[in-house]
């Protein structure tokens, strides 16, 4: 790829190390990640994906967690040469999911930087909470993009590990 962006979102293909989801009484397994497509470990994504090469000197990561995995998206963002920052979203799926402690309903999208915020800005005033029902297994609100447009309207944006496209974005992954 030898475009450069200065947005650029993912939402990687966590390793659950083979789990699947328990999908409660009568059906002993809901289909985790890897039922839907192949994973990685952190370890695999740092050694063989590398946005830093599409990155602009001046560019946002915007990644999506679950929150099992919160120290290794801060771990694979640092390794993609990039510096954690901040969570500005978090999902509330509006249903639970089981967990291990409690049940889960909400996911958060983490902001990593390289250099400095890209200009020029957009709005300053996106809330925080995105309220959006849960879909498809691994589906995202694309409220998310939304704002992230608002937030930076002029600038090259890119999804990766993309399923489908959307208006603005290039994409990049092996289902688009």
């Amino acid at each position: 790829m030898n475009e450069k962006y200065s947005i650029i979102i993912c939402d990687p293909p966590w390793d659950y190390g083979g789990q699947t989801q328990h999908g409660g009484k009568g059906n002993p397994n809901s289909g985790g990640a890897i039922v839907h497509y192949p994973t990685m470990t952190v370890d695999q994504m740092i050694e063989t994906i590398h946005p830093i090469e599409w990155a602009e000197q001046d560019c946002l990561l915007f990644m999506w967690s679950s929150w099992p995995h919160l120290n290794q998206a801060i771990r694979l963002g640092e390794g993609w040469g990039f510096k954690y920052v901040h969570t500005p979203f978090i999902w509330h799926k509006m249903r639970t999911n089981p967990g291990f402690y409690t049940m889960t309903q909400t996911e958060p999208v983490l902001c990593f930087k390289r250099g400095k915020i890209p200009q020029p800005r957009g709005t300053r005033n996106e809330r925080q909470v995105v309220e959006a029902l849960r879909g498809r297994h691994s589906e995202k609100p694309r409220e998310v993009q939304e704002r992230i447009a608002r937030m930076f309207p002029t600038q090259k944006k890119l999804e990766m590990f993309a399923r489908q496209t959307y208006p603005g974005w290039d994409a990049w992954g092996n289902e688009v």
